[in-house]
């Protein structure tokens, strides 16, 4: 699908990978609509780039019905909210609280689940763009964390687990409909969300990493993301963006 003048959707655009993602998509001339629920920042990213900004709970429908009613014409969905809380399953204060697990797995998963549904109705309902019949593209933000998780990271990776999960059944219930469902697995990237782990764990995970030795820029994600809307043949499936790095334990 060529990007320029449509209606790209981006949760999360408020900062790291979305709000990157959000100029990139911009810069292609797209027609760019944030989602956070972090409305000021989102905002800000939107007068930057001469898109729109909306307050969206991913977890919610009547949010993300309301946000979705002022949006247009969505043609690509890009996933990128979502929260990294670390927590072992037992540490010195006992087991982990069920609320800390029901928290990560509500917003990365299901809210990943429920923009995805409801978009998706809509990008149905319009005409294909091409002759191939595509209507629309969906790029969900999993981790590499899905494949190795750390310790403390069962919350999360399973979170994440679930998305990759997702992935291939989604495309296969879309794709009569002309829409197509990919995933990106990032490894570490430099976003504010980073910088809620400890540094000894920033320090280990970029050890980790053969090539190129450091973590990810967001712009990285960002092309990833273009190429991905460009080529129809992409479909189904996720693909790690990690610099060939496999998380250690810790």
């Amino acid at each position: 699908m060529k990007i320029q003048g449509q209606t790209v959707i981006i949760t999360g655009g408020g900062s790291g990978m979305g709000a990157e993602t959000a100029r990139a998509v911009a810069a292609a001339g797209a027609k760019v609509v944030l989602w956070d629920m972090n409305l000021p920042a989102a905002q800000t990213v939107a007068d930057e780039i001469g898109g729109l900004a909306f307050e969206c709970d991913v977890t919610s429908e009547e949010s993300v019905l309301a946000a979705l009613k002022q949006s247009g014409s969505p043609r690509v969905l890009i996933n990128c909210a979502g929260i990294l809380i670390g927590k072992r399953i037992v540490g010195r204060e006992g087991p982990a609280d069920l609320a800390h697990f029901m928290k990560v797995i509500n917003v990365n998963l299901t809210g990943t689940y429920n923009t995805m549904r409801l978009v998706a109705a809509a990008m149905c309902a319009l005409e294909p763009v091409n002759d191939d019949g595509e209507r629309g593209v969906i790029i969900n933000t999993a981790s590499i964390a899905a494949f190795e998780g750390q310790i403390g990271q069962v919350a999360y990776s399973a979170s994440k687990g679930g998305i990759v999960a997702m992935t291939l059944p989604a495309a296969r219930d879309l794709g009569k409909q002309g829409v197509r469902v990919m995933a990106i697995a990032p490894g570490a990237v430099q976003t504010p969300m980073i910088g809620t782990i400890s540094e000894e764990l920033q320090a280990s995970i970029a050890a980790n990493i053969p090539f190129p030795s450091r973590m990810a820029k967001p712009d990285e994600f960002s092309k990833l993301a273009l190429h991905i809307v460009d080529n129809a043949y992409l479909n189904g499936t996720v693909i790690r963006l990690d610099g060939a790095a496999r998380l250690a334990a810790k």
